[in-house]
C-alpha cells in the first residue's frame, strides 16, 4: 500500500468524452501521453486560482441610479459598460450539464427615513463594501442531461442568461449583438461544445481549470453555507458545523469516472496528492457489462433490491459462519468482492442482475474509502469530503465510503459528503468572475430556500426552476392528487423553445432511489448581505434556535400535520386578503397544492432540505405564500385588530398610572402574556376568534391568569427593575423588544410594557419582522401603530420623535400643549426574517448595530420565546414571554397544559 501512495495510477474528476487532442483522463499513463500530462497538469499546491485574461470587465465610471432614489436597492445603470457581463457558469461533464446562474431580487421595498434615521443612529454604514454595488438577489442550480444539450441551450436563451438574465426587449438595440458575451464554463464540454454555445447563443466560453473550480467551490460552500457538510452512517443523516477559522487543511475526494484526491490548505492552495482509475466509470462500465442496464441510474437503482452475499465471499463463508475475531474481522466482512463465484458452476445469467449490482458498488465504495483515509493519514488530516458524479447523493455509496472509513481509522476519522456536491465545478467557474461584485458573495449570509419552482415526482423535485408566476400555476394546476401520491404530468413547453429539460420519470414505483439520489436537487441561495450573528448571544458556536427536535420521527410527523391542518383556513385568510378574485383563488390553490407537496417530502425525507427544524418549517411556508405573490395574507385582520386595540389602549394607560410602580409593573408583564393569545397561526386561538370580540378575548384571558405561572420568574424580574432592602438598581441604558403579532398583543401588551421602559429612562428598540408572517406585526407597520398611540400618550409622543419614529410628524396630537422635554428614543428596526420564528444567527445589520450598547433583550411570543430561544443564553439580561397555545408543546416542554404562561428571566453571565 506504501508503494501505492507513493505512485499513485491517475483518476479524473468528472465522467467526460474523450477530447480531441487530449487523451481520455482516468487511465493509467503511458510514455505516449507523458507530454500531453506536463501540458495539462494541474497546479502545484500554493498556486492561485488561474484567471483568464479573456474575462469581461466592469465598467462603473458614471454609474448612476435609475429611477427613484427612494428605493431600498434601486438599478444602477453603468453607461460605460461596453461588454456584456453574464452571471451563468457552467460544468459539462460527459452525463450531466451542471448550471449556475444569478437573479437579481425583483421585490424591492421602498427606503424610508425612519431607516435612514436608524442608521445615523446606530451609526451603519457600507463598511468595507466596495464602491461598485453588491448586487442582491438569487444562486440558482439546475442540471440537465449532456445528452439532451439543446434543452440546456432553449433553457439560458429563455431567460437571457447570457445576458445577465435581462429579457431581450430591455436591451439597447446596438447591445443585441452577443460578440462580447463571455460564459464560464468548466469540463470537458467546455471544448467539446464551444462551436454550438457560438452557433446558438452567440456566446464564448472562457474554459476554467477543473481542478482550480472544484476546489473553490467547495471553498466557498463550506465558508458560506450553515448546513452544508454532513455525514451519512447507516441511512442516517447527521449534518456537521464547521468553523471557517478550522477548516484548512482538508482532503477533497472527486470521484468520477476515476478518482482524484486533494489536499486543500486554502483559498487557491492546494495540491493533488493522489487517485485511482477505479472509480464511478469503473463501477458504470462494468455494470454495463455485466448487468445490461443501460443508464448509471438504473445500475444503482438495481443496488438497492440486491443481496451481496450470493456473490462476495465473506469471512463467515471462510471460517464457517465465525467471526475471526482475533484479527476484529466480523463474519459479515467481505473477505473477498465476487470471490463466491469462483466455487460455484454458474454462468453469468444465472446471478441476478441486482446482486451483482450491489457487489460491485460495495467493492469499489469500500476501496475509495480506504484510499481515502490512507492519504489522509498520511498527511495527518481529520477531514475527509468526498463528493463527484459516483455518488450524486445516493445512500447506499455514501454509506459504504462512511464504513470504510470508520473501519481503517477504528473510528477516529469520519467521512463527510456535500449537499451541494454536484455543483463544486460549476459554483468554482461562477466564483471565477471577477471586479463586478458577484465575488462578494464570500463574505455575505447565503439563505437556502426551496421553491415549488418545478416537478415534484416520487419524492423528487426535477427540473430547473420555473420563475414566472404564471408558469408556477400552470403547472402546479396539472398536478393529480390521489390520497398521498403526487403526480407530475408531461412538462410544459414554453413558447418558443423545445422544453426545459431536466425532467425526469422514476424507472420504477415502489423501490425507487431515496429522494436525495442523483438528482442534483438542492435549492436556491438567497444572497443576504445584511445579516450578521446576534452579538448578545452567549457562545454563537453552541447556539441552536430550534427548541423542538424535529429528528424525532413523530414529533415531525405531529407538527407536519398541524401545519397540514392549518392549510385551509391559511388559503381562505390569503384569498381574502386580495378581495377573493378568480385570480387569488387561482393563486391560492397553487400555493396549497405546492406546500403540501413540500411537506410530503419532508416527511419522506427530512434532511432533504438540510437540517430541519420547526422554524425551517414555518419558514418555509411564508416563503411558499410568497412565491405565489401573497405577500401578506393576514393585512384586512391586522389592521382591523390594530384599530380595535388602539380604540382602548388610552383607557389601560390612564388606568396603569393610578397604580403603584410595582402594582404597575405585575400589570403590565401580565397584561403582555394576556395579549400573547392571539395567534392566527394557532388553531386553539382560531377556535377563540370566533366566540367573541378581540376586546372580549383579551379580557377572558386576562381574567383567567392566576400565579404561579408555568415558568414564573416575575419575582426575579422585579427585583432587577425595582431593587430590595431599600437599594434601587440602575435602569438599563438600551431594552431591545422582538415583538410578536399584531392588534392586542403590540397594542395593548408590548407598547405599555415599552412606554414603563422610557419613563424609566431606558432607550427602546422595538424589533420587528422584515416580511409579514401570519399575523405578526412589521417594522413597516409598527410606526404607524405608534403614532397613533402616542396621540394619547406623551411619553410615547417625546421618545417616538427622538427616535425618528414621528418625522413628516401626525396632525392631531391631543396633549401637544405638555412641555416637550428631552426623551430618551423609542425606536423600531426590522429583524432580518419573515418568519413567526428568529434565528439569530442571521438578523439584520441594524438589529446588530442596536445590539451592542443594550443590556436587556424582551423576547416575546411562541414563536421567538417558545419554539426558537427558548434554552438560547445571552450575554445580557433576558425575560422570555409567551402563552403556550398548543397543547403538545405545553406538555412536552413545560409538562403543563394549553394557555399556561411563561416568564422567564435570566440575569445576564
Amino acid at each position: 500500500m506504501a508503494d501505492l501512495l507513493q505512485n499513485p495510477v491517475l483518476g479524473t474528476d468528472d465522467i467526460k468524452p474523450e477530447l480531441e487532442g487530449r487523451r481520455l483522463e482516468g487511465t493509467s499513463a503511458t510514455p505516449k501521453t507523458e507530454e500531453r500530462e506536463k501540458e495539462m497538469a494541474p497546479p502545484v499546491a500554493g498556486n492561485s486560482i488561474h484567471r483568464s485574461g479573456s474575462r469581461p470587465q466592469l465598467d462603473v465610471s458614471g454609474a448612476a441610479i435609475q429611477g427613484n432614489f427612494e428605493e431600498r436597492d434601486p438599478t444602477i445603470l453603468l453607461p460605460n459598460q461596453s461588454d456584456d457581463i453574464s452571471h451563468l457558469a457552467l460544468d459539462i461533464g460527459g452525463s450531466l450539464i451542471k448550471l449556475v446562474y444569478f437573479s437579481r431580487h425583483e421585490d424591492k421595498s421602498a427606503e424610508d427615513k425612519r431607516k435612514r434615521s436608524m442608521k445615523q443612529i446606530f451609526g451603519i454604514s457600507n463598511g468595507n463594501r466596495r464602491s461598485y454595488p453588491i448586487l442582491g438577489g438569487r444562486l440558482h442550480f439546475v442540471k440537465f442531461e449532456t445528452a439532451k444539450i439543446n434543452e440546456c441551450l432553449d433553457f439560458i436563451k429563455s431567460k437571457q442568461l447570457h445576458r445577465g438574465g435581462m429579457v431581450a426587449r430591455c436591451w439597447p438595440t446596438d447591445a443585441l449583438s452577443n460578440e462580447n458575451v463571455v460564459v464560464k464554463a468548466t469540463g470537458g464540454g467546455a471544448y467539446k461544445f464551444t462551436d454550438l454555445f457560438k452557433e446558438r447563443l452567440g456566446v464564448s466560453l472562457d474554459k476554467e481549470d477543473e481542478m482550480d473550480c472544484l476546489v473553490a467551490g467547495a471553498n466557498f460552500l463550506m465558508k458560506t453555507i450553515r448546513h452544508e457538510a454532513f455525514t451519512h452512517m447507516e441511512g442516517q443523516k447527521e449534518f456537521v458545523q464547521i468553523d471557517q477559522n478550522e477548516l484548512y487543511p482538508y482532503l477533497l475526494v472527486n470521484v468520477g469516472s476515476g478518482v482524484s484526491m486533494i489536499k486543500v490548505d486554502g483559498e487557491g492552495k492546494f495540491e493533488r496528492v493522489s487517485g485511482t482509475n477505479v472509480g464511478g466509470g469503473t463501477y458504470w462500465g462494468l455494470g454495463k457489462l455485466l448487468t445490461k442496464c443501460k443508464t448509471f441510474d438504473e445500475l444503482l437503482e438495481l443496488s438497492q433490491r440486491g443481496d451481496n452475499r450470493t456473490i462476495d465471499m465473506l469471512v463467515g463463508d471462510i471460517y464457517g459462519g465465525m467471526d475471526y475475531s482475533k484479527i476484529g474481522l466480523s463474519a459479515s466482512t467481505i473477505a473477498s468482492s465476487f470471490g463466491k463465484t469462483i466455487s460455484e458452476n454458474k454462468e453469468l445469467e444465472d446471478y441476478r442482475p441486482e446482486d451483482i449490482s450491489l457487489s460491485l458498488l460495495r467493492m469499489i465504495s469500500y476501496n475509495i474509502g480506504q484510499i481515502a483515509y490512507l492519504n489522509a493519514l498520511r498527511f495527518g488530516l481529520k477531514r475527509i469530503f468526498f463528493g463527484g458524479f459516483f455518488i450524486r447523493g445516493h445512500a447506499y455509496t455514501m454509506d459504504t465510503i462512511s464504513f470504510a472509513v470508520q473501519f481503517w481509522s477504528k473510528g477516529d476519522a469520519k467521512a463527510m459528503f456535500l449537499r451541494h456536491e454536484g455543483f463544486l465545478g460549476a459554483l468554482g467557474a461562477f466564483m471565477s468572475y471577477e471586479k463586478h461584485g458577484l465575488d462578494d458573495v464570500m463574505v455575505h449570509q447565503l439563505v437556502e430556500r426551496f421553491p415549488m419552482g418545478a416537478p415534484y415526482v416520487g419524492g423528487k423535485i426535477h427540473g430547473p426552476p420555473l420563475g414566472d408566476l404564471n408558469e408556477k400555476i400552470s403547472w402546479m394546476e396539472k398536478f393529480v392528487q390521489k390520497g398521498t401520491e403526487i403526480i407530475a404530468p408531461v412538462p410544459m413547453t414554453p413558447p418558443g423553445t423545445t422544453g426545459l429539460g431536466g425532467f425526469e420519470v422514476p424507472l420504477s414505483r415502489g423501490d425507487t432511489l431515496r429522494s436525495d439520489a442523483s438528482s442534483l436537487n438542492v435549492g436556491v441561495l438567497h444572497l443576504v448581505p445584511t445579516l450578521e450573528v446576534f452579538p448578545l448571544l452567549a457562545d454563537s458556536k453552541v447556539y441552536e434556535p430550534n427548541t423542538i427536535d424535529l429528528s424525532d420521527h413523530g414529533e415531525l410527523e405531529y407538527w407536519l400535520t398541524v401545519l397540514s391542518e392549518h392549510l385551509p383556513d391559511l388559503v381562505d385568510k390569503a384569498v381574502a386578503s386580495e378581495g377573493g378574485t378568480d385570480d387569488a383563488k387561482r393563486r391560492g390553490d397553487a400555493f396549497a397544492r405546492a406546500f403540501s407537496a413540500h411537506l410530503a417530502r419532508l416527511m419522506e425525507e427530512p434532511a432533504a432540505y438540510g437540517k430541519l427544524g420547526l422554524a425551517n418549517l414555518l419558514e418555509l411556508r411564508e416563503e411558499c405564500l410568497r412565491e405565489f405573490q401573497f405577500t401578506d395574507a393576514y393585512r384586512s385582520i391586522k389592521q382591523r385588530e390594530n384599530e380595535a386595540s388602539l380604540a382602548v389602549l388610552p383607557d389601560l394607560l390612564m388606568e396603569l398610572d393610578g397604580m403603584s410602580e410595582e402594582d404597575r409593573l405585575f400589570t403590565l408583564i401580565e397584561g403582555v402574556l394576556a395579549a400573547n393569545i392571539f395567534d392566527w397561526g394557532s388553531r386553539a386561538c382560531v377556535d377563540l376568534y370566533h366566540k367573541g370580540t378581540i376586546i372580549e378575548i383579551y379580557r377572558m384571558s386576562r381574567k383567567k391568569m392566576r400565579r404561579p405561572w408555568r415558568v414564573d420568574d416575575f419575582d426575579m424580574f422585579k427585583e432587577r427593575m425595582l431593587g430590595s432592602s431599600g437599594k434601587r438598581p440602575p435602569p438599563h441604558k438600551r431594552a431591545l423588544l422582538f415583538v410578536d403579532n399584531s392588534g392586542a398583543d403590540v397594542v395593548l401588551g408590548m407598547l405599555p410594557l415599552a412606554r414603563e421602559l422610557l419613563r424609566r429612562g431606558t432607550e427602546v428598540v422595538l424589533v420587528a419582522n422584515s416580511l409579514p408572517a401570519l399575523n405578526d406585526v412589521t417594522a413597516m407597520e409598527l410606526p404607524d401603530i405608534v403614532a397613533e398611540a402616542a396621540k394619547n400618550c406623551d411619553i410615547l409622543r417625546r421618545a417616538a420623535e427622538a427616535g425618528g419614529l414621528l418625522v413628516d410628524a401626525m396632525i392631531n396630537i391631543q396633549d401637544g400643549s405638555k412641555e416637550d422635554l428631552p426623551s430618551v428614543p423609542l425606536m423600531v428596526v426590522e429583524n432580518g426574517c419573515g418568519s413567526p420564528c428568529i434565528d439569530l444567527r442571521q438578523v439584520s445589520s441594524e438589529v446588530a448595530a442596536a445590539a451592542k450598547d443594550a443590556d436587556l433583550i424582551i423576547l416575546e411570543g411562541m414563536g421567538r420565546a417558545i419554539h426558537t430561544n427558548f434554552n438560547a443564553k445571552f450575554e445580557c439580561d433576558a425575560l422570555k414571554l409567551a402563552m403556550v397555545k398548543n397543547q403538545r408543546l405545553a406538555e412536552k416542554l413545560l409538562k403543563g397544559n394549553i394557555y399556561d404562561c411563561v416568564c422567564r428571566f435570566e440575569p445576564a453571565n
